[in-house]
């Protein structure tokens, strides 16, 4: 007779007791619904139309499902944008029009690229490349994966960069003996990779999907627009700062315990060599993407970004180098579905009005503080950041920032950059971002290793974001 190796575990509490624990996720749906059914039937507040009502209803169901994870993000954003012309709100014509919207199109093609990268194998050989040429030593070995996570974070979604460095650190870590409990050194490889990824992801549009959102949302609001240089030039005054005291904050909070990186620079040698040349794959995708990236800077607004990354991915296409169905495996479409939610339901609080309504309820008595309702906004935006989606946290505030911003006179651009550039600096908690997230799987870093040190570079990141608001965004035409 086989022996039992776990006992039975009999639930003992009451029954109603179990029930209530095993039907808890739809007692909240039914607890939801009946919540927005009985707001439907109020009379709106003074000064919001019956339209802007409903949709500040919405919004706040929006809301709730986004940070609770009730439901996915993505399918989140489809309930909002079926529910807009159902209660009202808007057409139906005009909302479903608003999922093409050009920064989802934008959005597309940056992955597309960004998988043809990865697929190809091309980022991996300059990962290697750039690590075998510069990490002679400890200190620039960890330096080169810091600066390499950051630099291919500007042309590259950081989630990509970051799935990308972590095989690689990982590969050098168990070629230098390296142990999680033990090395000092390994947590600093696997951080510099984390922070890396976080701070070069607000450099450009390219870095992650929340700078496509927020202009296509003030784009949406204001009919005003970012170029690729433009947005670049306001967040570079931030991230160039921010490398250089982002590592010396590493190298003094993880101190080096090893003396030689000898064995994993041959690892890394014998890797380049297995691999062998650059495949015409790989020089499509580089000529394409290098392109692409010069029209992006200097044609972007007379061509549109989604126009040139669209033929940038019918040229891939077109030379045979990646394929619909790799594709699919890279392409994150929950993402896309996302961004085209988010865009519908800020434009439906912007055209019914609810958004300044909700803009003057919230801030009110900051009218005649521009710097600091910048200020309040940068500080909501970065700490909601560290535990909902960053894309999230933009459609959460820009539409009340917007909205502000118009009642202020304040250039809405400049609401647009102090909410979507700290939407993406999550240091601290692996659910801010899935570069922390994968980070942290490494098992070399335990949660206060992440959260103490992401406290404090978070707290320099905001300074460093004030700075540039204050001084440098009025000399390149973003005044307050």
């Amino acid at each position: 007779m086989e022996q039992i190796e776990k006992p039975l575990k009999i639930d003992r509490r009451p029954m109603w007791l179990i029930l209530a624990d095993r039907t808890l996720h739809y007692q909240v749906f039914a607890g939801l619904i009946i919540l927005c059914t009985v707001l439907f039937q109020l009379k709106p507040p003074q000064g919001l139309s019956v339209e802007g009502y409903h949709a500040m209803i919405l919004f706040g169901a929006t809301i709730f499902l986004w940070v609770s994870s009730l439901l996915p993000l993505a399918v989140t954003s489809l309930l909002a944008m079926a529910m807009i012309p159902l209660l009202g709100i808007m057409e139906a014509k005009k909302t479903y029009a608003l999922f093409g919207n050009e920064a989802v199109f934008f959005i597309l093609g940056a992955f597309i690229m960004a998988a043809a990268m990865s697929g190809t194998g091309l980022s991996s050989r300059l990962a290697r490349a750039m690590l075998a040429r510069f990490g002679s030593t400890p200190k620039k070995l960890g330096l080169t994966v810091y600066l390499l996570s950051a630099f291919l974070s500007f042309c590259m979604s950081e989630h990509a960069v970051a799935a990308m460095m972590f095989p690689i650190v990982v590969e050098i870590s168990g070629s230098l003996g390296l142990q999680s409990e033990k090395n000092s050194y390994g947590k600093l490889l696997f951080m510099s990779i984390g922070w890396g990824c976080v701070i070069g992801g607000i450099a450009t549009f390219l870095g992650g999907a929340r700078a496509p959102l927020a202009v296509g949302m003030l784009r949406e609001s204001t009919g005003l627009d970012f170029s690729f240089f433009e947005w670049t030039m306001a967040a570079i005054m931030i991230v160039l700062p921010l490398l250089v005291i982002g590592y010396l904050l590493l190298l003094w909070l993880f101190p080096q315990d090893i003396d030689s990186v000898d064995e994993g620079l041959r690892f890394l040698n014998r890797k380049r060599l297995e691999v062998g040349r650059m495949s015409y794959d790989e020089i499509i995708v580089a000529v394409v993407t290098v392109i692409t990236i010069l029209a992006w800077v200097f044609l972007g607004k007379q061509l549109g970004l989604a126009s040139i990354a669209t033929l940038a991915v019918v040229a891939l296409f077109a030379c045979r180098v990646v394929s619909w169905q790799s594709i699919e495996e890279y392409v994150n479409w929950g993402v896309i579905l996302m961004y085209g939610g988010a865009i519908a339901i800020a434009s439906a609080l912007e055209k019914t009005g609810a958004a300044q309504w909700l803009a003057g309820q919230a801030l009110a008595g900051l009218n005649d503080s521009p710097f600091l309702v910048i200020t309040v906004m940068s500080l909501i935006s970065l700490l909601l950041t560290e535990c909902i989606s960053n894309a999230a946290v933009i459609a959460i505030l820009l539409p009340i920032g917007i909205s502000l911003s118009k009642s202020m006179g304040m250039d809405p651009r400049v609401m647009t950059l102090a909410v979507a550039l700290p939407a993406g600096l999550a240091y601290c908690l692996p659910m801010g971002t899935p570069a922390n997230a994968i980070v942290f799987s490494s098992g070399f870093l335990k949660s206060r290793e992440m959260i103490l040190p992401g406290m404090l570079i978070m707290a320099i990141s905001w300074l460093l974001f004030l700075a540039s608001a204050w001084l440098v965004w009025p000399l390149i035409g973003f005044r307050i």
